[in-house]
């Protein structure tokens, strides 16, 4: 029934079959946080592995990707707009070209991804593998964006646990399995697909079991999660600043003195090489507890965004700078040209931008242990994780989410955040200007939040670290071996058929 109503769904125009795979992808957007709807990630999956079925040839499975990926995209990251409302008389204009774009650019990856799977056999497995290939190369090519896999709508389940298994592409190819499973029961042939269901099934409460407890016990450190709430059209406001900067200031002066401070991304209104008597004030409101804060600092031209660590008196510890910057955010290529027609980054009013630090590194926090810092978009990146010389204790996130707005972004960026504490086996301090700050375990369970858009301050218990993970060890080899293994079968299995039929 199912194969027969897609066929004459396929037989419309095809400005009728775009919408339908826009729709499809549309649909399974939703599992993306703050829905977190993923049965109709599944079910949208299984919609497009129906038209996939039925298309002929690559270049007709190319546009299905390509359409369905863009449909998926423009529900999932419309959020991108927000940081071109920020100075809306600037930028505002920019917004739906750069939604519409961005979800067509990302698409193409899908539509490569079933054009390779159509080449390669075009079963279930190709469907799956050329997917989860293309999802992999999303998160490399023009410095990657892997932001909103279809396998992200399983953060919130305990499916999480087989990331510390096989990652993200772990987790985008059981959605990607059960999409197909799900259409095989519908479908047919039954038999098979509810066996594969079956088995994808009984990893749920596996997961659940299986994860590791991962809370901190008695004794732990106590950190300090500091969320001002500035809003980033407020931010900069010479008018505002000093009130951000002294709320801050008052929340770590609060209470019992923890064993560390942590501020958000940019918390200080002032560069670093110009901020002596300003950390001095911070110290001072610590108490003798050292502080974590993002701050901008400058060598010659080069212009930095970075995290400090501030000890009593003011000094400054250590300094980690950002490294894997936001294209035509923090950066523009060809930069100084485009300034010098008016066209800056979103965050930037300085030709090229910020300037990338050296790399991921590890900081010394005392009894806390070792951190890995992160600085807002780098906590997408698995592999800038895998990249620290050595393994953490703890990864140390601050973050500017006020330029994801409040609908979908922000919880969007946190659920990744839970995604690297899982594929790690790490705790991760996360503290954001706007929200949603946490202290998140090693296994991705949030133990303290600060709700999006509230101004406060929270002490948190740090969870301890688990044993380093599969994940952490291999990082994606293992899954683009599967991927591979399954292209493999998918073409053998074809060419088999193809034999068949000429005999």
């Amino acid at each position: 029934m199912a194969d027969a109503a897609l066929a004459r769904l396929a037989g419309w125009s095809w400005p009728g079959r775009m919408v339908l795979f826009w729709a499809s992808g549309a649909v399974a957007a939703l599992g993306q946080a703050p829905w977190g709807l993923w049965p109709l990630t599944v079910l949208g999956l299984a919609v497009t592995y129906g038209f996939f079925r039925r298309v002929r040839g690559w270049r007709a499975a190319a546009f299905l990707g390509w359409m369905v990926g863009t449909g998926h995209f423009l529900v999932a990251l419309h959020w991108i707009t927000e940081p071109f409302m920020v100075d809306a008389a600037r930028h505002g204009w920019m917004a739906p070209f750069a939604l519409l774009g961005l979800a067509m650019g990302a698409g193409l990856y899908w539509g490569a991804g079933l054009a390779l799977a159509r080449v390669m056999g075009g079963g279930w497995a190709a469907f799956v593998a050329g997917l989860g290939l293309a999802e992999i190369a999303r998160g490399w090519i023009f410095t990657g964006f892997p932001w909103a896999q279809a396998g992200h709508a399983l953060i919130d389940t305990p499916l999480l646990h087989w990331a510390s298994h096989a990652g993200a592409p772990g987790l985008l190819a059981l959605v990607l399995a059960a999409g197909v499973a799900i259409w095989h029961v519908v479908a047919g042939p039954r038999g098979r697909g509810a066996l594969a269901l079956a088995a994808l099934a009984a990893l749920w409460p596996l997961g659940a079991v299986l994860a590791p407890e991962a809370g901190a016990g008695a004794g732990a450190p106590v950190v300090r999660l500091v969320q001002p709430n500035a809003p980033q059209h407020e931010k900069w406001d010479p008018d505002r600043a000093q009130a951000f900067f002294d709320r801050q200031r008052a929340y770590t002066a609060a209470g019992a003195v923890p064993d560390l401070v942590v501020w958000p991304e940019t918390a200080v209104p002032v560069w670093l090489n110009h901020a002596g008597e300003t950390l001095e004030a911070v110290a001072a409101s610590a108490r003798g507890a050292p502080v974590v804060l993002g701050i901008q600092r400058f060598e010659g031209r080069r212009l930095f965004n970075s995290l400090a660590v501030i000890e009593p008196g003011g000094v400054v510890r250590e300094v980690y700078d950002k490294h894997h910057l936001v294209p035509f955010g923090e950066f523009m290529p060809f930069g100084d040209f485009l300034a010098s027609i008016g066209i800056y980054g979103l965050a930037s009013n300085e030709g090229q931008g910020y300037s990338a630090g050296p790399g991921a590194r590890l900081i010394d926090l005392g009894p806390l242990g070792r951190a890995l810092p992160l600085i807002c978009y780098e906590s997408v990146f698995a592999r800038d994780l895998r990249a620290a010389p050595g393994r953490a204790d703890v990864i140390l996130l601050i973050t500017n989410d006020a330029w994801f707005g409040r609908i979908s972004g922000p919880y969007q960026h946190l659920a990744q955040a839970r995604l690297r504490s899982a594929e790690m086996g790490l705790p991760m301090i996360r503290v954001a200007n706007t929200g949603v700050s946490a202290m998140i375990d090693a296994t991705g369970r949030i133990t303290e939040a600060i709700a999006l858009g509230e101004a406060g301050w929270r002490d948190a218990a740090l969870p301890p670290p688990l044993p380093e993970t599969l994940y952490a060890r291999l990082g994606d080899g293992p899954m683009l071996l599967i991927y591979g293994a399954l292209l493999a079968l998918s073409l053998s299995r074809n060419r088999r058929r193809a034999d068949a039929v000429s005999d």
